[in-house]
């Protein structure tokens, strides 16, 4: 099957996912979390980056990137927390780090004077 997500590689978010993440983690697996969070990503920073995604520059693609491979990342690691080493508490290490990224590049997008100096590279 090939990858369907639109911000983000299966690679750029398994990378995030650690190297103990579930192989049973399928790419239609990925491909439905990936839906899920760009939905998010244009709820939460109030602009549909999708549909505007081949128009954007570098860095707000960028920005897309790191949001969508957090999420999911996080979507891939609770999906089995005990295939990593130390269990729980390495996932739910890894878990904290990939969500205050995500929050941050949310906040990002939702600032209007971001969204100026994007617009105008």
């Amino acid at each position: 099957m090939a990858h369907t997500g639109i911000f983000a590689t299966s690679s750029e978010i398994l990378t995030k996912a650690g190297e103990n993440y579930d192989t049973g983690v399928t790419e239609a697996k990925i491909n439905e979390l990936c839906l899920q969070a760009e939905s998010r990503i244009n709820c939460e920073s109030l602009y549909n980056w999708s549909d505007a995604y081949a128009g954007l520059n570098a860095d707000v693609k960028g920005l897309l990137t790191e949001a969508e491979s957090n999420l999911v990342a996080q979507y891939i690691i609770m999906y089995n927390t005990g295939a990593y080493a130390n269990g729980l508490k390495e996932a739910q290490s890894i878990i904290d780090m990939l969500l205050y990224n995500y929050n941050a590049v949310i906040r990002i997008l939702r600032d209007q004077t971001t969204n100026k100096f994007m617009g105008a590279a």
